[in-house]
């Protein structure tokens, strides 16, 4: 039995690399029309954002028991806090949706799992800010394959 068509996309979303950066263009380019492309490529970038929400904590604290985890978190949270401390405090969950939201690399849906853990920003408002972030971030990303936006 095939894999559906639309499988790839959804796939390509949810990397932590790609993510609607590299799926909405994938799909427009497979013959997606965009509204299609936008919609599987944002639900493929929320697949796991639950999971990373809930389980960077956990995970995190488990690896932490080792010296060299414990090192990197150690580092990576100084980094990150001393970087972007100022502006997640002041904007707090409105940071993280337009963190998401700005198509860059090394920013979405990981990332901002990651921002909100690394900042205690709780799952209840860690959601819904990364929710609209991706919703965001799918639109300037359609809109810049189209030829609409240019940057």
């Amino acid at each position: 039995m095939p894999f559906p068509d639309w499988l790839p996309v959804i796939v390509v979303a949810a990397m932590p690399i790609s993510e609607l950066r590299g799926a909405i263009p994938v799909a427009i380019l497979h013959g997606f029309d965009p509204l299609t492309a936008y919609m599987l490529a944002v639900i493929g970038n929320l697949i796991p954002v639950v999971p990373l929400l809930l389980w960077l904590e956990p995970v995190s604290n488990y690896l932490r028991r080792y010296k060299n985890w414990d090192r990197f978190f150690n580092w990576l949270f100084t980094r990150t806090r001393s970087r972007h401390s100022e502006y997640f405090e002041k904007y707090g969950a409105i940071a993280l949706s337009l963190f998401v939201a700005i198509p860059l690399p090394v920013t979405g849906a990981w990332t901002g799992c990651a921002a909100a853990f690394v900042f205690g920003i709780k799952f209840s408002h860690a959601l819904p800010a990364i929710f609209f972030g991706v919703l965001i971030a799918g639109v300037i990303v359609t809109l810049t394959t189209l030829g609409i936006l240019v940057f």
